[in-house]
């Protein structure tokens, strides 16, 4: 454990440093992530323009959702989308040869080598606007704070759904149609579960776990989550995470890398 803990503070030492290298990027990012939260919440306002309520949830809950939406795409673009869009690139090169031949465990090498600031203004902002909807609900900090154990099972979940479909690069390669339509997917967590048909909350609880992204945490602030859900979260990010260890051995079997 403390060995993996000191690995990961070198890979991210080390990629954070090359990153900033590049500093502007980051006012590029903070200028990109504060119009795309001002987009969202603008969408989410034209329901609410005309006291249309989706799903029975007032506005500053459902500003709870959005702010939990925003902190996931924050990791996404820090952690996730900096290694798991490189697995791709990888198996297309041949270089996923080399992290094979490393003496540390692959997956763990794919899954957290890269770490990139970038994202940090999505994850500030997610933040924020988390804390501005609980304290306009006037939500006590402790049930703040209980959102952060199912926050935690939809980052797993979320790594877990990425990871997985980065491994089905080794047979198709060039699988960047397949992550935008999940991205696609994942989209609706802007919006509480609850505010679309029941056909599409059966789809976003049973079949792709958006419900369990952002509207499970939003309900575990606002008290409103049974443990029902919060097991059904635990199993899913328990579930995915070991699937995804079996399917990244299983598809290195496969792997014959780009010149073999």
């Amino acid at each position: 454990m403390f060995h993996h803990l000191r690995i990961l503070r070198l890979f991210w030492g080390t990629a954070i440093a090359a990153e900033m290298e590049y500093r502007v990027n980051f006012v590029v990012a903070a200028l990109t992530a504060s119009t795309q939260m001002v987009l969202n919440i603008f969408g989410l306002w034209l329901f609410y323009s005309t006291d249309y309520q989706p799903g029975g949830w007032t506005w500053h809950e459902a500003l709870l959702v959005q702010g939990v939406f925003t902190l996931l795409e924050g990791v996404s673009q820090t952690w996730l989308s900096p290694n798991i869009g490189r697995i791709v690139s990888q198996v297309q090169t041949g270089t996923l040869d080399f992290v094979l031949l490393k003496p540390i465990d692959s997956q763990f090498w794919v899954s957290t080598r890269n770490m990139s600031p970038w994202g940090l203004p999505d994850l500030l902002l997610g933040v924020a606007t988390i804390l501005y909807a609980a304290m306009s609900l006037g939500l006590p900090w402790h049930r703040v704070l209980m959102g952060l154990v199912p926050i935690a099972l939809s980052i797993t979940i979320l790594f877990g759904l990425w990871f997985i479909l980065a491994c089905t690069a080794v047979w198709f390669v060039k699988i960047y149609n397949i992550t935008e339509v999940l991205r696609s997917f994942l989209e609706a967590g802007k919006f509480p579960v609850q505010a679309y048909p029941p056909a599409y909350r059966f789809v976003f609880t049973f079949i792709l776990p958006v419900a369990f992204l952002t509207t499970v945490p939003a309900q575990t602030m606002l008290s409103r989550s049974t443990p029902e859900w919060l097991v059904g979260a635990a199993l899913a990010a328990v579930a995915l995470l070991a699937f995804g260890r079996w399917f990244w051995r299983f598809a290195m079997r496969y792997y014959t890398s780009a010149s073999s």
